[in-house]
């Protein structure tokens, strides 16, 4: 799996977004990665973000209705939802078993997926219109990340065009634009001075040269202790 430096380096993320998602995600944002096209790069994005999740928060699959109705008395965790979508794939979630999915923030657990949806719109029209997702549910979907492709000739691009976010109680609001403009002073999740600790925890792990998902992992970690 890529992790956020290998992003950095593809030009799919920038240091200023790496840093406001790992304060976000730090704090136990919940979030999902959107693209239509396939091969756009959500479940490698997705995963790289996952790299941000609180220390001690597991991570499990959201594999089954059982498996999240259980988890309902479980302590904290992140539950990924490998995909947002009507098919008979591994922790792929839909209709009865997706409402039940976006009801474990009540309890306190992380949500992470992907979906096929290029604009918020899109993500609340497939989560609330064809799943019938409360919309306050669907607010306690904390940050959305869009990616966009780009394809020139025999190369392609991928970067985070858009994110929006929420508190869980207000709608959501885009707080990173198409050019890659990130407004943190408006932020309701990540303070300035949490933003600014961040990117100083984003350089220094870049500056150290460590680049795998594990070794990212393990100086993020160690970071927080």
């Amino acid at each position: 799996m890529l992790s956020f430096v290998d992003l950095m380096v593809a030009g799919t993320i920038s240091c200023e977004i790496a840093a406001y998602s790992l304060a976000a995600i730090g704090k136990g944002a919940s979030f999902m990665v959107g693209a239509v096209p396939g091969g756009a790069g959500k479940t490698a994005i997705m995963g790289a973000l996952l790299n941000f999740v609180p220390s001690g928060v597991s991570l499990y699959s959201a594999d089954t209705l059982r498996t999240i109705k259980n988890a309902l008395v479980e302590p904290k965790a992140c539950y990924v939802c490998h995909e947002i979508g009507n098919g008979h794939y591994y922790a792929y979630l839909w209709d009865e078993e997706l409402r039940a999915y976006f009801e474990l923030p009540t309890v306190g657990h992380m949500m992470a997926t992907n979906l096929h949806a290029d604009t918020l719109v899109q993500a609340r029209d497939q989560v609330c219109g064809d799943n019938a997702v409360a919309p306050q549910a669907f607010r306690r979907m904390s940050l959305a990340y869009f990616v966009r492709v780009e394809r020139l000739f025999a190369s392609t691009s991928r970067r985070i065009s858009a994110i929006w976010e929420s508190d869980g109680e207000s709608d959501h609001r885009q707080i990173c634009d198409s050019d890659n403009l990130l407004n943190v002073a408006d932020s309701q999740l990540v303070s300035e001075a949490e933003f600014g600790a961040a990117l100083q925890t984003i350089d220094s792990i870049v500056s150290s040269g460590v680049r795998t998902i594990e070794d990212v992992r393990t100086r993020i970690v160690d970071g927080r202790d």
